[in-house]
């Protein structure tokens, strides 16, 4: 929502209604409910554009073991057996994935977008409050313009029936204006507590998931290692072995190139 409360239809009284410090105060606290509507959807369309990519990692995940296990060189070499093993500890990680993703919706998802269903209402206060201060100048400005009118009968009249309105119009904004001056600060500060327990819930969540992973491929590793015992290869000793090993292959002469 772009609020903009210069946009003015009619012509602006030379007696202000209200002081400009408390407009540009009133604006400033508009515009941070705003920016806040905007970070809380934001905050739920990345937690699920977060969620979808788990979800296609560990599926990419399943099928490469699943693939790797119904490869007949896997079925046929003892030295790859271990890899079973492999294809059931990834079952078991899509399931950790899938709890992580449940958590992450009922965490974060559900309570932003419950708290998002908060800023139609407040919006609605805020055109209703523009629309009668909208009436409040025109009121002062009617009886501007029947003060400066010479003083007869039927302008007497009239300024004092426009008096009554201003009186009227007034009442009605400031029943409107001070509730939102009380309130939206206040709603802006207590967002705290509301996303404290949020970020706090997803945070738990994710400390037991990338926990439970870790002791798991632990668990693999040693699994699919010779005899099983743990690997005592440092990665940068098995990435030498990787590119001897492919320079073997690429020496074939089956994929030496023409």
């Amino acid at each position: 929502m772009s609020w903009n409360p210069f946009n003015r239809l009619i012509a602006a009284p030379r007696k202000s209604v209200i002081p400009r410090t408390e407009e540009r105060d009133f604006e400033r606290e508009v515009h941070k409910i705003e920016v806040l509507d905007e970070a809380t959807k934001r905050l739920a369309k990345d937690m699920k554009k977060c969620n979808e990519c788990m979800h296609t990692l560990s599926k990419a995940q399943s099928k490469i073991t699943q693939d790797l296990a119904a490869s007949p060189v896997c079925q046929s070499e003892d030295e790859l057996k271990p890899l079973d093993e492999l294809n059931n500890g990834v079952y078991k990680l899509e399931n950790l994935t899938q709890e992580l993703n449940s958590n992450a919706y009922k965490t974060m998802v559900e309570p932003m977008k419950k708290f998002s269903t908060i800023f139609p209402n407040i919006y609605s206060s805020l055109k209703k409050r523009e629309q009668l201060l909208q009436e409040y100048r025109k009121s002062q400005a009617k009886v501007e313009k029947y003060q400066d009118r010479d003083k007869t009968g039927t302008n007497i009249a009239k300024l004092e029936t426009s008096k009554k309105s201003l009186n009227t119009a007034k009442e009605e904004y400031e029943s409107l204006h001070q509730p939102l001056v009380d309130e939206l600060p206040k709603f802006f500060e207590d967002r705290i507590e509301y996303f404290q327990p949020c970020f706090e819930a997803l945070i738990k969540s994710q400390i037991e998931y990338y926990t439970d992973a870790y002791k798991l491929f632990d668990e693999m590793s040693g699994q699919l290692s010779d005899g099983g015992q743990a690997m005592t290869v440092t990665n940068d000793a098995y990435e030498d072995q990787l590119h001897m090993k492919l320079n073997e292959i690429r020496a074939l002469s089956i994929v030496v190139d023409d």
